[in-house]
């Protein structure tokens, strides 16, 4: 990794050091974008010197430590963002506004596609917390987003139909989820590990007067039409390309807060939020049975 960051690094005049050497410079704010093993340290670290810090989900591959680094975070009162870029996405933005304007009547069902164009490698899987903390979060997080209200019950259920090497590593590559907020809106989640399509990351929002759709962005606007019918691009080949202006988005907004701007889209509590989503979904997976999170379920 460092070799691909090295001429980046040679621009910008940085080094390579400990976190503990980088902590202790004087800084404005850190960037924490390492393995998410690392996250919960690095976040205690910053609120314990006081640091403004941007981090990517998740908090913590353990629950009960995503409950107590929050906990801190918020009782040290930094400032806190968290890497839900989706929330930083133009089309998602749209979609979310048209709704909170009541434009598009109240919101009754939302169902959301995500699926990789194949499954990461095998010491990732186990590294990251497995399908439901790493990719499905992002879902997780737009249900409450979109919705703009509390999840009060998840139904899930997963298997692995891909890769059997992800399903001895003990995770699932296919998930289904259904989810009904606190005043009874439909959220359907559907996530894959594999598409034939390349990156899948599509979004229908069925509101009372109008239909809002967020659909996969090609890799080229250009149309090829003949007798046997029309030719379209594939989608973007993965995430890092499909929300390539989000990230710029998310990262410009951490920059503005550090120097008096607005508060961020995310916080450390919207990523506690989805990762319980998260969790209740692994507990209804392995149950067959819904979870209620009402009256502040934990895992």
């Amino acid at each position: 990794m460092w070799s691909i960051l090295s001429p980046l690094a040679a621009r910008l005049g940085a080094r390579r050091s400990s976190a503990a050497d980088a902590l202790s410079d004087d800084l404005d704010g850190i960037v924490v974008c390492s393995s998410a093993d690392s996250h919960a340290d690095l976040l205690l670290a910053a609120s314990e010197r006081g640091l403004a810090v941007f981090c990517e989900k998740p908090i913590s591959l353990d629950w009960l430590t995503v409950a107590r680094i929050t906990d801190a975070v918020e009782a040290s009162g930094i400032r806190c963002m968290l890497g839900f870029q989706r929330r930083y996405g133009p089309n998602f933005r749209a979609v979310r506004d048209r709704i909170a304007s009541g434009q598009a009547g109240r919101l009754e069902q939302r169902v959301m596609h995500t699926r990789d164009p194949g499954p990461p490698p095998i010491d990732y899987v186990r590294q990251s917390g497995g399908m439901l903390r790493d990719q499905a979060i992002h879902d997780f997080d737009q249900a409450r987003c979109i919705c703009a209200e509390e999840i009060a019950t998840v139904h899930a259920v997963g298997n692995c139909q891909i890769d059997p090497a992800i399903g001895a590593a003990g995770d699932i590559d296919t998930l289904a989820v259904t989810m009904l907020t606190e005043s009874g809106r439909m959220v359907t989640m559907t996530n894959n590990r594999r598409s034939p399509l390349g990156y899948d990351q599509r979004l229908e929002a069925h509101c009372a007067a109008e239909v809002l759709f967020i659909d996969n962005r090609p890799q080229s606007d250009v149309r090829v039409s003949g007798p046997a019918g029309q030719l379209t691009a594939a989608p973007m080949d993965y995430f890092i390309a499909r929300f390539d202006g989000a990230y710029r988005a998310e990262m410009a907004a951490f920059a503005a807060w550090l120097n008096g701007g607005p508060a961020p889209l995310a916080g450390i509590r919207d990523g506690y939020e989805a990762q319980r989503l998260a969790e209740a979904a692994l507990r209804s997976i392995a149950t067959g049975q819904p979870v209620d999170l009402r009256g502040g379920w934990q895992p």
